[in-house]
């Protein structure tokens, strides 16, 4: 393009060497040198913008090596700010254009210092009309006594920053004034540098050493490119003030206070200013999968972990993540990659499992021959009520529907989604009230920003680093946080206390020496689509009746629990990504509750839940997988509802618990788990027992005190109405498969229910009762192809068996050497015998229906006594039915049983249906009887050992 003849390089040459005023002139001939005019932005827009001696570079503080979009946008943002101080004309009595006519006419230039007219600056402002502009001379100023500004001026100082000095105290008494391009120091007398009680006023690039502003309503300010060293700024109910671009280092106290509700008492700024912050908003953006933090430090330090793996699961015949494909691909571009780690777990899987066909356990142990004998003599018994949760595992997969629709629920949104969906997180996020604090840098200080007695702020852009705490929000105050930088504070980088709330939203929180955010008193804050990680405590905590919603954010590389509730924190913590932390997922303590749902918690150092000394949550709908330890611990005293969760592939078992929790396990799918799929045990954990830094150091004496009368009555009646309470520890309605161990391991001395459960081909047995002083039921349950016996009940243990459908396991059906009944249960096509009772066992064995292929119907051996009547033993092959030695004992009554032998494919397909086969639920599973246990609070416990073999579990601890 040409323009009057001469090439475009030639005329943006030209037009580079023009002033402002010309190349508005310039852009206002046509629609060609207005687009030439734009055509400049890098090269002449971005010299008048830098060369601006009252702004400062765009980014300034936070990236002043970046450029901004566009130099000329930039450029008229700074001069547009400049003029806000001089749109009041409620000052004048004349009508609007005589006004802006006497301002433009009538307008002075007064000088001040060596070679001005004036030699202080009290005497040029007595002098002083309205708008006139105070130019300091290089030097330094200083005013003895206060000094009262009467009328609308601007003061600015002449050169570069640095070359006037004003040491004085300004007390405002006019609507408005502008002051630019000084530094500003305390007098002798005060430390505060300037106050205002109605008016307004604006400071732009200037520096505030050892002092403080003070701004009152229905006063307000604007602050922009300003420097505070030792320095900070107090606002008293101001409706709105922005603060922006601005520099706070080395503050004794906070660097920015806000007391006091936004006043309805608004001065003439207060709509520029909403006009001006809604034009400079940032708008809400999706994440930038390249900006996640877990590789990028930018020189903040190193990251506590190596690098960030996903783990991979099989479902069907594809490979799936259970990270979401936008956290996956964040994951995976902002760190190197372990390419080797989803291989390595599927051979060890592979290797772990041998056979994950539910077949090939049977194929291994007989021949051909053999097993053209079975298909002979099989019953069939997969339709029992039970028989769809066992249609998905058969082929020792994860149920593929349920999985997919987890992944699909569990994706982790974006703060644009979750706004669009939650309108009250959306109204929070336009706000526009009380202080707006926008790109600033708070560093090397004690505190970043105090809000308390109903104070409002809303925090955009700005990075906190290296100072005690970054904000701290009590007394019924409000914070709205977007897109801000927190690491490196001493404490925790946000604390919430006192009913305070507000929305913390897509901010980076790591490296802190405590918690990321700190939620404690009542505090009730939304937290959402935050990164918080790499933290040397917790990544949230929420204790002392702390409540908040928490959803949709990364926690990952706590030193700690990624969020730990206790001391009645009852949050709500959902759809959230908790991974890869040292310690616990989600620790639940000291009478802690809240509703944990749908979150993926994985690949986390300790167990993904851990819930103890009253911890009473709801863990609902949650994946808890590939973590090194347990999937969920219920430790010593904890309690809650632990329903609708997958838990998969973790090192330790799938849960440990202690029956004397009164734990309430239901739905859950729990398999190819390392160890047992559900541990039971009874053994009191040792108080006070820490692993280094695991804990016992932080200081909650304040909630402990006052954990037992600040309950929220609303919250219990909601709490408890959601709840059925519960005498017994219950497992009910899980699918237990494919662990690496026992299905069920229960060493308990207290009563269990296990009702309902379809346990099917784990690598040892089924269900194995080693210890059961108490009564432990086992009804309603599917216990098939694992690879060892189907139930094992050691001596003096106490079970009762009832309505089980035990099939097609490797071993013995039921081996029992303890006492109890055994009736109404389905025992058919058990690799040995069906029933076989050892050493003291003292058992009733009534209506049962039994066949095994090689060995015995029930065999009795040893000391074995008890009453074996009324059962239907269906004859295989071997013909074998019952076996009792002549030196068995006396007192063991065998009489009544029906021997049946088949004749014809017709008489093996009637045999199990009436009743039909066992498991038989009429009307969904059972109801069980529970009551509430009391609670207890007790001091934090851990355990370290090599397994859950000595009753412990494996890296059981609570953060």
């Amino acid at each position: 393009m040409e323009v009057g003849g001469l090439p475009v390089e030639l005329w943006q040459l030209i037009l580079s060497y023009l002033h402002l005023p010309d190349l508005g002139r310039c852009s206002l001939v046509c629609r060609a040198w207005y687009e030439l005019v734009l055509s400049l932005d890098k090269t002449r827009w971005r010299q008048l913008c830098l060369g601006c001696l009252e702004h400062r570079h765009p980014n300034w503080p936070n990236k002043p090596g970046v450029e901004p979009q566009s130099w000329r946008e930039a450029f008229k943002q700074h001069y547009l700010a400049s003029k806000t101080w001089t749109k009041n004309t409620q000052d004048l009595e004349s009508s609007n254009c005589l006004s802006l006519f006497r301002r433009r006419k009538g307008r002075r230039r007064l000088c001040v210092g060596a070679g001005g007219e004036f030699g202080s600056l009290r005497a040029a402002l007595a002098a002083a009309s309205p708008y006139d502009r105070l130019v300091l001379m290089p030097g330094v100023h200083e005013e003895q006594g206060e000094v009262l500004l009467k009328v609308p001026v601007e003061v600015v100082g002449q050169g570069k920053l640095g070359d006037v000095a004003l040491l004085a105290s300004i007390d405002q008494h006019c609507p408005t004034a502008r002051l630019c391009n000084m530094v500003f120091m305390p007098a002798r007398f005060t430390s505060v540098l300037y106050k205002t009680t109605s008016g307004y006023v604006q400071f732009d690039n200037c520096n505030f050493e050892s002092g403080q502003l003070q701004i009152h309503s229905p006063g307000t300010c604007q602050v922009k490119f300003c420097t505070f060293s030792q320095s900070s700024i107090h606002l008293r109910s101001v409706a709105l003030c922005i603060l922006e671009n601005c520099e706070f280092t080395g503050s004794e106290n906070a660097s920015v206070t806000v007391e006091g509700c936004p006043s309805s008492d608004r001065n003439w700024a207060c709509k520029h200013l909403a006009v001006l912050a809604k034009s400079c908003a940032a708008s809400v953006q999706e994440p930038d999968p390249a900006g996640c933090p877990l590789a990028k430090r930018d020189g903040w330090g190193e990251s506590l972990l190596g690098p960030v793996r996903t783990c991979e699961i099989v479902v069907g015949e594809e490979q799936s993540s259970f990270l979401s494909a936008v956290g996956a691909q964040a994951l995976l571009s902002s760190a190197q990659e372990d390419t080797a780690f989803g291989d390595n777990l599927r051979a060890a899987k592979e290797e772990e499992y041998l056979a994950l066909d539910s077949n090939s356990s049977d194929s291994d142990l007989h021949s051909d021959d053999e097993e053209d004998v079975q298909a002979v003599y099989k019953l069939p018994y997969q339709a029992h009520s039970l028989s769809p949760m066992l249609a998905d595992v058969t082929h020792g997969r994860l149920q593929s529907n349920r999985l997919h629709a987890l992944q699909r629920d569990l994706k982790l949104k974006s703060l644009q989604q979750e706004l669009q969906q939650d309108k009250e997180a959306q109204s929070l996020a336009n706000s526009l009230q009380g202080c707006i604090i926008r790109q600033c840098l708070f560093r090397d200080g004690k505190g970043g920003i105090f809000i308390y007695s109903r104070g409002q702020a809303k925090l955009e852009g700005s990075i906190f680093r290296d100072l005690t705490y970054a904000v701290r929000c009590i007394q019924n105050s409000k914070v709205i946080m977007l897109r801000n930088d927190i690491h490196h504070c001493k404490a925790s980088g946000i604390f919430l206390r006192l009913s305070a709330g507000g929305l913390i939203a897509d901010n980076n929180i790591h490296s802190n020496c405590e918690a990321g955010v700190d939620i404690r008193k009542g505090a009730n804050p939304l937290v959402l689509c935050n990164k918080i990680h790499s933290g040397l405590r917790s990544g949230i905590v929420v204790v002392g009746n702390g409540k908040g919603i928490i959803r949709s954010n990364q926690i990952y590389g706590n030193k700690e629990a990624g969020i730990y509730i206790l001391y009645n924190g009852n949050p709500a913590v959902s759809g959230n990504h908790i991974f890869q932390g040292l310690a616990a997922g989600i620790a639940v303590n000291e009478n802690g509750r809240g509703q944990i749902t749908g979150n993926i918690i994985c690949e986390n150092q300790w167990g993904g839940a851990d819930i103890r000394h009253g911890g009473n949550p709801v863990l609902r709908n949650n994946l808890i997988s590939c973590g090194y330890s347990d999937g969920v611990v219920v430790g010593d005293c904890g309690k809650g509802l632990i329903e609708g969760n997958a838990i998969y592939g973790n090192k330790g078992c799938g849960v440990w618990m202690m029956s004397s929790s009164l734990p309430h396990l239901i739905n859950n799918q729990i398999s190819h788990n390392s160890i047992y799929g559900v541990a039971v045990f009874c053994r009191k954990d040792h108080a006070g027992d820490y692993p280094p830094g695991q804990g016992g150091g932080e200081s909650f004496q304040e909630e402990r005190e006052g954990a037992g009368g600040e309950n929220d009555p609303d919250s219990e009646e909601e709490y408890l109405a959601a709840r059925h309470p519960i005498s017994v520890a219950l497992v009910e309605l899980n699918s237990i498969n494919h662990n690496g161990a026992a299905g069920l391991h229960v060493k308990s001395s207290e009563a269990l229910n296990i009702i309902a459960n379809v346990i099917h081909a784990n690598r040892d047995g089924g269900v194995a009762v080693l210890q059961s002083s108490q009564l432990t039921r086992i009804a309603d349950n599917s216990i098939s192809c694992n690879s060892r016996g189907g139930v094992l009940v050691e001596a003096e243990c106490q079970v009762e068996l009832r309505g089980n459908g035990i099939y097609k396991n490797s071993s013995h059906g039921i081996v029992s050497k303890g006492e109890g009944v055994i009736v109404e249960n389905d025992i058919i096509g058990n690799h040995r015998c069906g029933l076989q009772l050892l050493q003291a066992a003292d058992m009733q064995v009534t209506k049962n229906r039994i066949q095994s292929f090689q060995d015995y119907g029930i065999a009795l051996f040893d000391e074995a006594k008890g009453l074996v009547q009324e059962n239907l033993i269906f004859q295989g092959r071997s013909k074998k039915s019952i076996l009792r030695p002549m030196s068995n004992a006396e007192d063991c009554i065998i009489q009544n049983n029906v021997l049946l032998t088949f004749k014809k494919r017709f008489d093996m397909e009637c045999m199990l249906i009436n009743p039909p086969a066992r498991p038989n639920i009429e009307g969904g599973a059972p109801r069980s009887c529970m009551a509430a246990g009391s609670q207890r609070v007790s001091s934090i416990t851990t355990r370290v050992d090599g397994g859950c073999h000595n009753h412990g579990s494996i890296f059981c601890t609570i953060i």
